[in-house]
């Protein structure tokens, strides 16, 4: 991995030169360097290898293809601050294609994809940015007067990485939403492994966190290769974890404080939105542990007080209904867990508490009185009865006056 006390010298002169080739200081560098080993679960001493790599590896070639998308990809990339983009394309990587940031237009921009493509054959991180049509061959999105299928599969056939970035390219996202009706997406909106019919990396989010993206990379340029990811193509250190399990809010569903409706007392309080239709529970990212935009750790969906919509997860986002309650995938919630809103009970005043020992008094008097009357009364009885039978066994006055 390289020696951490090495990496840690301020006076070696290749972290003066990054100092002064990215504008950051040498301690913000490492830190930087740090941040990203942890981020992909490496041990302890992984950040020399990442420094070092950052420092003295040649930048890799990125070609960056937009299909069916919304751009929200690049523009969450826009907004990284560590390091910026800027410092990223010109120091990091070497981003040689891309309709949204380059410069070139028309002839110019696919001049400039093909000769990265052959200067750099074998060696270059392909990038997808949106879905592929493939309904009537793909016609739905042409570039240069190319189907998106044929230009995704001439530019993959030549790259050492390919990467699938935000939900859309990972496995369709919103333009694969199926309506009702129908038995797929207007324009067969697909990912880009399904049409390639071979795994790649997937970055899924909408938009995803862009340092995501920047660790798989960097994670490329250190080790050569793309890092360990899941049955769905998901780097294991942003989607090995399930959003509801470190979510911040996670306390009130575990005290069965559930926020339910939208403005109520328990949303203001930040209880946990749940019963909301939050898709946290089944959910597979990071966004609860890492921000977005670098405007601090609250600044994602849960975080700004709105329920996840699971937009990582096929099959969840853009799919299942936003206010429809999430499948529980490790943990459900009592059923003897209150209402929030459960009404709790008030201690009794001294003119009630009275009033109702007075009753009390009184029942219990009236009580004592019944049942002595009813005492009193069965002994009457009893003595009326026990009389009558002596009565019965006596001769009466004409049976005497016979005998007589």
């Amino acid at each position: 991995m390289g020696d951490i006390n090495e990496i840690f010298e301020t006076s070696r002169k290749t972290l003066q030169e990054i100092e002064q080739r990215l504008e950051m200081p040498r301690r913000e560098f490492l830190q930087f360097c740090a941040t990203l080993a942890v981020t992909m679960g490496l041990p302890t001493g992984a950040e020399a290898a990442v420094a070092k790599a950052i420092e003295s590896a040649k930048r890799p070639s990125v070609i960056w293809l937009h299909f069916q998308e919304c751009t929200g990809c690049s523009e969450s990339l826009l907004r990284a601050e560590h390091p910026t983009l800027e410092k990223l394309i010109l120091d990091v990587i070497s981003l040689d294609y891309h309709e949204t940031l380059m410069a070139a237009a028309g002839h110019q921009a696919e001049a400039a994809r093909k000769s990265a493509m052959q200067a750099n054959k074998g060696k270059y991180v392909l990038v997808v940015e949106g879905a592929i049509p493939t309904k009537s061959n793909g016609i739905y999105c042409k570039i240069g007067g190319q189907t998106a299928i044929d230009m995704v599969k001439e530019v993959a056939a030549d790259a050492a990485a390919v990467i699938a970035i935000g939900s859309c390219a990972s496995w369709g996202g919103m333009p694969s939403t199926i309506s009702p009706l129908s038995d797929s997406s207007p324009t067969g909106s697909a990912g880009v492994a399904e049409v390639l019919g071979k795994p790649v990396v997937t970055i899924p989010g909408c938009p995803p966190n862009p340092y995501n993206f920047l660790a798989t990379v960097v994670h490329f340029l250190t080790f050569g290769k793309l890092p360990e990811v899941d049955k769905l193509g998901r780097p294991k250190f942003a989607y090995s974890r399930l959003i509801h399990e470190n979510c911040e809010r996670r306390a009130h569903f575990d005290a069965g404080r559930f926020a339910m409706e939208f403005g109520d007392a328990g949303h203001r309080q930040g209880y946990c939105l749940y019963k909301l239709g939050c898709k946290g529970p089944e959910t597979y990212a990071n966004c609860s542990t890492l921000g977005f935009g670098d405007a601090g750790e609250n600044n994602w969906p849960v975080g700004c007080g709105h329920p996840c919509i699971g937009c990582t997860e096929k099959g969840v986002g853009f799919q299942k209904p936003i206010h429809q309650v999430a499948r529980m995938l490790n943990v459900t919630p009592p059923l003897q867990y209150p209402r929030i809103v459960e009404e709790q009970g008030k201690a009794a005043s001294f003119a009630s508490a009275a009033a109702v020992a007075a009753v009390a008094g009184a029942a219990a008097g009236a009580a004592i009185m019944l049942t002595r009357n009813l005492g009193l009364s069965h002994a009457a009885a009893e003595a009326e009865r026990a009389r009558d039978a002596g009565d019965a066994g006596k001769p009466t006055a004409a049976e005497d006056k016979a005998q007589v």
